[in-house]
C-alpha cells in the first residue's frame, strides 16, 4: 500500500505540471453552448415555443423550435440554472448545471402538464431538484446526475458508490460495490440500463451477486438516472429491495468531442459526435483499461495481485421519419486477478495461488415509436452474458503446485420487452407492458480430495429457465397537487406453476407549496439466482439431486410513508418511514435449522430449501440536503432500522445486514481562483464522513473447522455476534481549468483518510488453521486526470 500511495503522489505532481501548461488563446471570456430538447413528461412529444432562460442572465434566453429543440450560445462556463416554461405546463428550474469549455452541455428536459388554466406563464423559483423523471414513481425514489457521481468524495466516479450517501443505503466498506438497502440482502437489487434489467455491471463479480470492486460503466457515459429503495412503481418487477435505473446519454449530434482520463483505477478514452454533419444521429463510445495493468506491462510497478480489467460501452442514437427513434447500446467488461497467500513465519513459503476471472456484457436495441401526440410504444431487445471462474492451486508434499479448485459459472440471457403509454389528458395516463426473459447457463465446480487422490465434481448443471412479466399502471391526478399511481405487476418463472400477482398503489399530496406527504404500498417479488435453483445437493440415501428447482419467488410487502419540506429555495428535508414484511423466503427444510437465503450474498446453496421463511424490516430515514448553490452544498442522511428473519426453527434472529444505524455527512465547497478572462480555475473540496453500525456474523466452531478443514459455524447462534462499528472519512480535492477550447480536471479522491481498521467478519483459514478477520478497506488514494476537448 505504501508503494501505491507514493506512486499516486508522483503521478499527482506530474499531472499538476501538465495542467500548468496551456495553449495560448485570445483574451476573452470563456463561454460554451447549452442546448437540448423539451418534451412532455408523459408522452415525450416535443413542446414547441417553450421559453428557456439562464437564471441571473435575462439576456441569455431562447425558445424551442417546432421539434422542441433549443440552443443557447455564449453561456459563461461554471454552474448555471435554467428556467423553462410553456403555456399549460408547470414551469421548471434545473439547478446546478455544470458548463465547461471542453464539451457542449446537452440536456433532455421534461415538463409536466398542469391541471390549472393559466393566462400567463409564471416560473416557480427554486423548483425541487429531488423530482425524478419517472412520473409513475411517487415514493422512495431519488434522481441523481452524473455531476454528483463525480463530485461526491469516495465515489471514484462510480454511481454504485455514490448512492451509499443516501438514507437507507448501507455501504460495503470492505471495498465491494454491494448495495444494501433497508437491511435487505444486496441480492435484492436490480440493475437496469436504458430501461431494461441487465446483469451485474461490476468487475470481479459472480453470477447471483450484485456487487464488485469496480463498476464497468464509466460515469462519462451516464445521463441523469434514478435510484429506488422501496414501494416501486408497477413497471418494476423482479426486485426485492432496490432498483438502480441507469440511463446512457446521447452523443453530441452537432460536433465531435473527445475525453481522455488517466487515474489509478483506469485509463479511458471516449468519443462522440454526429455521423453526418447536419444530421440528428449520433454516437458515443468509451473504452477503459486498468492503469495498474498498463504500468505492470511497462515494468513501472512490481507487486502481486495486479487487477487486470477492461470495459467498453457505447450508444448509437438513430432517429427515423416514420418509425420513431432507435438506440443501439452496449456494455461489456472483462476482469482477472492472481492472488497468492504466503506463510506468516516464512514469506517465501507459498500456501496457495488462485486465478479469478469474470466477464459481463449486454448489447441491445430500443425503439421509441410515437403513434400520436398522446400515445407511444417503447420496444427493446437485448442479449447479455455474464460469468466467473476460479482456478486454485496448492503445493503438494514435494512443493509442486497442484490444482485443487476449478470453478465456473456462465449465464446467457435473451430479453424482449414492449410497453405502451397513452395520455388521455392531464389527469389520466396509463402504461402497460410485458417482459420475456430466457436464461441459459452452465455451472460446474471441481475440487481435489486428498483422501481419494481424485477430483470430485460437486456441481455440474446446464439448462434453461424462462421468466414472464406483465404490468399495468394508471396515474390519476384529481387535483394539480394530488397524484395517485396504482397498478399491477405479474410475473412467473417456468420452473414451477406459481404466478406472482403484485398490486401496487402510491400517492403524493402537495398540501402546501413547499410541503408534501407521500405514501405507498406494494407487493414485490424476485426470482432467486439460478445457482440456487440448480444446486446439486447430496440428500442422504437419494444421492446427489437438484431439490430446489421448484422454488417459488421470494416476496415482500412494502409499506412507506413520507413527509417532504422545501425549507428554502435550496434546502430540502425529507423524512420517510417504512415497514417491509418478507415472506415465501427460501429456508432450509429442517425444523432445527436457522438457514435462510435472506442472508446470502452470492454462490450456490448447499441446503434443501422450502419457501416457508419470513422476515421483517422496519425503519426511519431522515435527509437534509442543501442543493449546490453559491458554490457549496451539504447532505446529511441518517437511518435507524431493524432487520430480522425466521427460518423453520421459529426463532426470530437478526439478519446478516442488520447494522441498525447509518449516518452520513457530505459537504463540498468550490473556490474560484483569480483568473484571466481566457481561463477559469476552480478548486473543489468535498468531504464525506460516515458512521455505520456493525455487520452481524455467526460464531465459528473452531474445533470442527479444524477437523473438516473448512469453516464450520455454530448455526444455532446464527448472526448473534457483531463486528466493529465502522467510521469512514473520505476526502476529494479537485482542480479544474477551463480554457477556451479544452477543460482539464485533476482530482485526488482518498478513501478512509484516517485508515480506520474495523473488523467486519471472521472466517476459518484452512491454510493457517486459524480464525482470521476480514477488515475495512484501508486508506486508498486515487488520483485521476481528465481532459475534455
Amino acid at each position: 500500500m505504501l508503494h501505491l500511495t507514493s506512486r499516486c503522489l508522483v503521478l499527482l505532481i506530474l499531472l499538476l505540471s501538465v495542467m500548468s501548461y496551456s495553449l495560448p488563446v485570445f483574451s476573452q471570456t470563456i463561454t460554451q453552448t447549452v442546448r437540448g430538447r423539451i418534451v412532455d413528461d408523459d408522452t415525450r412529444m416535443p413542446l414547441p415555443g417553450a421559453n428557456i432562460v439562464v437564471v441571473g442572465h435575462e439576456k441569455l434566453g431562447t425558445s424551442s423550435d417546432s421539434d422542441g429543440y433549443f440552443r443557447l450560445e455564449h453561456v459563461p462556463v461554471g454552474r448555471i440554472s435554467l428556467a423553462m416554461s410553456f403555456i399549460g405546463y408547470e414551469s421548471r428550474i434545473m439547478q446546478n448545471i455544470l458548463v465547461t469549455s471542453g464539451k457542449e452541455t446537452v440536456l433532455e428536459v421534461t415538463l409536466k402538464e398542469s391541471l390549472l388554466i393559466m393566462d400567463a406563464v409564471e416560473v416557480r423559483a427554486g423548483a425541487d431538484k429531488s423530482e425524478i423523471a419517472n412520473e409513475m414513481a411517487l415514493t422512495s425514489a431519488r434522481g441523481f446526475s452524473v455531476e454528483e457521481t463525480k463530485r461526491y468524495a469516495g465515489s471514484f466516479n462510480d454511481p454504485a458508490r455514490m448512492v451509499s450517501a443516501y438514507a437507507g443505503v448501507d455501504a460495503d466498506v470492505s471495498g465491494n460495490n454491494s448495495i444494501i438497502v433497508r437491511g435487505n440482502s444486496p441480492k435484492g437489487i436490480q440493475w437496469r440500463l436504458e430501461g431494461i434489467d441487465i446483469p451485474n455491471p461490476n468487475h470481479f463479480a459472480d453470477e447471483g451477486s450484485t456487487g464488485g470492486p469496480i463498476n464497468a460503466l464509466n460515469s462519462q457515459m451516464l445521463a441523469n438516472s434514478e435510484f429506488y429503495t422501496g414501494a416501486f412503481a408497477p413497471e418494476f418487477g423482479n426486485a426485492l429491495s432496490g432498483v438502480f435505473d441507469m440511463k446512457l446519454r446521447k452523443g453530441n449530434n452537432e460536433k465531435r468531442e473527445y475525453s481522455f482520463s488517466i487515474g489509478v483505477l483506469g485509463t479511458d478514452v471516449s468519443a462522440e459526435g454526429p455521423f453526418v454533419k447536419g444530421g440528428k444521429a449520433s454516437y458515443l463510445v468509451n473504452y477503459r483499461y486498468s492503469t495498474l495493468s498498463i504500468l505492470n506491462s511497462l515494468g513501472l510497478v512490481d507487486f502481486d495481485g495486479i487487477p487486470k480489467y477492461q470495459d467498453l460501452s457505447y450508444k448509437v442514437f438513430l432517429p427515423t421519419k416514420s418509425l420513431g427513434t432507435f438506440s443501439f447500446f452496449g456494455l461489456g467488461g472483462k476482469s482477472k486477478i492472481m492472488e497468492e497467500e504466503f506463510a506468516e513465519e516464512n514469506e517465501d513459503l507459498l500456501l496457495q495461488r488462485g486465478y479469478y476471472n469474470a466477464n459481463m456484457g449486454v448489447t441491445g436495441i430500443t425503439q421509441y415509436w410515437p403513434l400520436s401526440d398522446k400515445t407511444y410504444i417503447q420496444n427493446s431487445l437485448t442479449y447479455s452474458t455474464n460469468g466467473s471462474g476460479y482456478d486454485g492451486f496448492k503445493p503438494d508434499d514435494t512443493n509442486v503446485l497442484r490444482q485443487v479448485d476449478d470453478f465456473s459459472m456462465d449465464k446467457r440471457s435473451i430479453k424482449a420487452a414492449s410497453s405502451i403509454v397513452h395520455k388521455f389528458n392531464a389527469r389520466h395516463t396509463v402504461q402497460g407492458g410485458f417482459i420475456f426473459t430466457q436464461h441459459s447457463f452452465d455451472f460446474y465446480d471441481d475440487s481435489y480430495e486428498t483422501e481419494s487422490d481424485s477430483y470430485v465434481r460437486s456441481q455440474d448443471s446446464d439448462g434453461k429457465a424462462d421468466q414472464y412479466q406483465a404490468y399495468l399502471s394508471w396515474k390519476f391526478r384529481p387535483l394539480n397537487d394530488l397524484s395517485f399511481v396504482s397498478g399491477l405487476h405479474v410475473q412467473k418463472v417456468s420452473l414451477n406453476d406459481e404466478i406472482s400477482v403484485e398490486p401496487r398503489v402510491s400517492a403524493r399530496w402537495q398540501f402546501h407549496p413547499r410541503q408534501a406527504l407521500t405514501a405507498g404500498f406494494g407487493i414485490h417479488g424476485k426470482m432467486e439466482s439460478l445457482p440456487n435453483y440448480f444446486a446439486i445437493i447430496d440428500v442422504g440415501n437419494e444421492g446427489p439431486t437438484m431439490p430446489n428447482t421448484n422454488l417459488k419467488i421470494s416476496k415482500a410487502r412494502h409499506f412507506v410513508a413520507g413527509y417532504e419540506n422545501k425549507l428554502s429555495d435550496n434546502l430540502f428535508l425529507k423524512v420517510e418511514g417504512y415497514y417491509q414484511q418478507l415472506y415465501d423466503l427460501p429456508v432450509e427444510n429442517d425444523p432445527s435449522s436457522s438457514y435462510s437465503l435472506v442472508n446470502q450474498v452470492e454462490g450456490f446453496t448447499d441446503r434443501v430449501l422450502v419457501n416457508e421463511g419470513t422476515g421483517r424490516n422496519i425503519g426511519m430515514e431522515v435527509t437534509l440536503e442543501r442543493y449546490f448553490a453559491n458554490d457549496y452544498y451539504f447532505l446529511v442522511s441518517t437511518s435507524i432500522f431493524d432487520s430480522n428473519y425466521k427460518a423453520l426453527d421459529g426463532v426470530e434472529r437478526d439478519t446478516r445486514f442488520n447494522s441498525n444505524f447509518i449516518g452520513n455527512v457530505l459537504v463540498g465547497k468550490e473556490f474560484h481562483l483569480n483568473s484571466k478572462k481566457d481561463k477559469n480555475k476552480v478548486i473543489g473540496i468535498n468531504v464525506k464522513i460516515s458512521s455505520l453500525g456493525a455487520r452481524r456474523y455467526t460464531p465459528i466452531n473452531v474445533d470442527q473447522s479444524i477437523l473438516e478443514n473448512e469453516t464450520v459455524y455454530f448455526e444455532d447462534q446464527a448472526f448473534s455476534q457483531k463486528g466493529d462499528n465502522v467510521f469512514v472519512a473520505n476526502l476529494a480535492v479537485s482542480y479544474r481549468i477551463d480554457n477556451r477550447k479544452i477543460s482539464q480536471e485533476l482530482k485526488l479522491d482518498v478513501q478512509n483518510v484516517t485508515n480506520n481498521d474495523a473488523k467486519l467478519n471472521y472466517y476459518y483459514n484452512d491454510n493457517t488453521g486459524e480464525v482470521e478477520s476480514s477488515n475495512q478497506l484501508p486508506l486508498l488514494p486515487v488520483v485521476s486526470y481528465t481532459l475534455h476537448f
